[in-house]
């Protein structure tokens, strides 16, 4: 049945659209953000979804800024919408895309990413104390030095992890599969990681990072662990005091460490498992301030009276 003959959309079809979306492999967060955007939008509209045109979205988007939308909040509205009417298409329940056209507002790309000092970063690892020390540690050195986010921790199953080779194969965005090879040290604590597992419930793959309820350790459970230590590490180090720092920053701290010891930014893309390299291209910035801190030293001693 197509839109406009007589089918209660606003249930019926963000139900379709919510099964499209998990057969599609969407995120459980990007799932729920999508649905609750496109409802959003479809209660400020009176039309039936097959006389909604371009002009009706651009107003919702206006509405959306007006009521303090940034930006980027503006892209994720369009970008749910954008999604919602190509399930549509998909399932054959719609014949296009009124939302194609609409251009995305442009945001500032060229913001230095947060990230840690090699010497906090130490320290944070350190601090890492507890029953489930050697698993907590493994997973934050996933971040820190192998570049996985915390989805991919959560997703990782211990057949991704093969010792003879060094490799851990990670599932990422979009779908994509990428071979990270692995340092000897990262091997050795996975390696003791595996050995103090706790048995899974699991009857199917068997998580390599499992919660002391035998259960697939949540995205949540790994933040939130990140941020009772981030918090006890800001008691003592001033720099940090004000800042607000996720596990997402031990991703930054990878990338902006590989940057600042001359990996190029192809490897970097591949390593990170960005889809576009503009998205890696952000940790070049990094490198760029570093070099003009060097550059502002050096000058600081350049003498005085030059004729300039």
């Amino acid at each position: 049945m197509r839109l406009g003959q007589g089918f209660e959309y606003d249930d019926d079809y963000l139900e379709l659209f919510d099964t499209w979306m998990k057969d599609q492999g969407f995120t459980k967060r990007t799932q729920q953000a999508y649905l609750g955007d496109v409802r959003l939008f479809l209660s400020s509209t009176e039309k039936s979804l097959a006389s909604i045109e371009a002009i009706d979205i651009m107003r919702f988007l206006t509405k959306m800024r007006q009521g303090g939308a940034g930006d980027a909040a503006r892209n994720r509205y369009l970008s749910s919408i954008r999604t919602f009417f190509t399930a549509l298409i998909d399932l054959q329940l719609a014949s296009s895309n009124p939302s194609l056209h609409i251009k995305k507002s442009k945001v500032e790309k060229n913001q230095i990413p947060t990230f840690l000092s090699e010497q906090l970063l130490s320290v944070f690892l350190q601090s890492i104390e507890g029953k489930y020390q050697i698993r907590n540690v493994a997973m934050f050195l996933l971040m820190s030095y192998a570049g996985l986010r915390v989805s991919e921790l959560h997703r990782l199953n211990t057949a991704d992890f093969n010792l003879t080779t060094k490799s851990l194969l990670v599932y990422g965005k979009g779908r994509k599969w990428r071979l990270i090879p692995l340092p000897d040290e990262l091997v050795k604590v996975l390696n003791k990681a595996l050995a103090e597992r706790l048995d899974s419930r699991s009857k199917g793959e068997q998580p390599f990072f499992v919660s002391q309820f035998g259960r697939r350790i949540s995205i949540r459970m790994i933040q939130t662990i990140a941020e009772k230590h981030f918090e006890e590490l800001k008691k003592h180090y001033a720099e940090l005091q004000g800042k607000s720092i996720s596990s997402h920053k031990l991703r930054h701290t990878f990338a902006t460490m590989q940057v600042l010891a001359g990996t190029d930014i192809r490897t970097l893309q591949e390593l990170l498992g960005h889809a576009s390299i503009q998205t890696t291209q952000i940790y070049t910035h990094v490198a760029d301030k570093q070099k003009q801190e060097a550059m502002n030293r050096v000058t600081a001693f350049i003498p005085a009276g030059m004729g300039i």
